[in-house]
């Protein structure tokens, strides 16, 4: 259980279809968190968030937080919360989804200066749709943590096929608690320096 100074992070279900993977490593990410007690983990399932694909006059980046759809409106309030993000990441044809990527592209302050992570699957462990994604991150001024969960096929498979589950491999445990491990570093770290700017920018007003 997390204690009152803990970090609060969201967990973004990155694929839609009916019949995806993603739920196997939500699930698996969202056990081992809620036994952290240096951060709170909240599940963001895109399949609660219908966004329109962009169709805003102005790019998020330049509207100051104003967006004139209110689904797009509900969605950068609900990032706002967040002091960092991790992201289930599938992979099509080399790339991440497009309503990951749509999702990020959405809002723009609201990610600046937080950390995120990244849990991919698919062809390579998901890790060319993580690189493309990691390079999206920077663009949002956020902080991509180097270590990531990438699941392969072999423990794709073993999954879906043979009974099997991913606490089964444990490369990949590992990986997962390095991720939240450099997630809290940086969460921490850019959490003070976000606080620190806004009582600055108080002060001066």
């Amino acid at each position: 259980m997390a204690d009152s100074t803990a970090l609060n992070f969201a967990l973004i279900i990155g694929s839609t279809r009916p019949n995806r993977f993603a739920d196997v490593p939500a699930r698996w990410i969202a056990e081992a968190a809620a036994e952290r007690s240096d951060f709170t983990l909240e599940i963001l399932d895109l399949r609660d968030w219908p966004l329109p694909f962009f169709d805003q006059p102005t790019s998020p980046a330049r509207a100051g937080g104003d967006y004139s759809n209110p689904a797009v409106a509900r969605w950068r309030d609900r990032v706002r919360e967040f002091d960092g993000f991790i992201a289930t990441a599938a992979e099509y044809n080399h790339g991440p989804t497009a309503v990951l990527k749509n999702a990020l592209d959405t809002a723009y302050t609201e990610w600046n200066k937080k950390p995120i992570g990244f849990v991919g699957y698919g062809g390579v462990g998901g890790a060319r749709a993580v690189e493309q994604l990691r390079m999206v991150a920077v663009e949002l001024q956020m902080a991509p943590v180097m270590r990531a969960v990438h699941i392969g096929l072999e423990p794709s498979l073993g999954v879906m096929l043979h009974g099997k589950a991913l606490d089964d491999y444990p490369y990949l445990a590992e990986s997962r608690t390095a991720m939240f491990d450099q997630l809290v570093w940086w969460g921490s770290a850019l959490k003070g320096a976000r606080e620190a700017a806004a009582l600055a920018e108080a002060i001066a007003a």
